[in-house]
């Protein structure tokens, strides 16, 4: 790893609310971008992720090159380990390790916002969008082209 010199250097950047990117997803849920990759250099990205309630997750899947973590803002989301379902609550944190099976949901009937962070910064916004927009346009996908879409962005279902 290398460090700046003695004096360090003037690097840092700001991402102002207003230009965050945002989308929205069928059934509600709202995604903000607020440090995807290409910002960070690919140090990480950090995701705002609000659902509103019984909005439903991810299946248990797993990515080969990147962690995942899980930080629960407010409300209750459910989060899968690989082993079991746990009810994570405000404070809550799910670290998921590269090739760690994982999953998350909100079963219940209040709304929960989480924070999402992946490490190294994978273009994770282009996953998506695109699912958005296929969800948007009303396309349904076979299993083989939601495998190969998956693949493509480095998501693996766990079954």
């Amino acid at each position: 790893m290398s460090y700046p010199g003695d004096t360090g250097e003037v690097s840092g950047r700001l991402m102002r609310a207003g230009d965050v990117e945002q989308l929205d997803r069928a059934g509600g849920t709202r995604t903000r971008f607020v440090a995807p990759g290409s910002f960070t250099r690919g140090q990480y990205g950090l995701f705002e992720w609000h659902m509103p309630a019984h909005a439903g997750g991810a299946s248990p899947h797993f990515h080969k090159t990147f962690s995942e973590s899980f930080y629960i803002l407010s409300g209750t989301v459910q989060l899968y380990d690989g082993q079991s379902w746990a009810d994570a609550r405000t404070g809550d944190f799910l670290y998921v390790p590269a090739g760690g099976i994982h999953a998350f949901r909100n079963d219940s009937a209040q709304a929960a916002s989480m924070l999402i962070l992946f490490a190294p910064g994978a273009p994770r916004e282009d996953y998506f969008r695109e699912t958005a927009a296929l969800a948007a346009a009303g396309r349904e996908l076979t299993y083989d082209e939601w495998t190969e879409l998956y693949a493509r962005h480095d998501q693996f279902r766990a079954e």
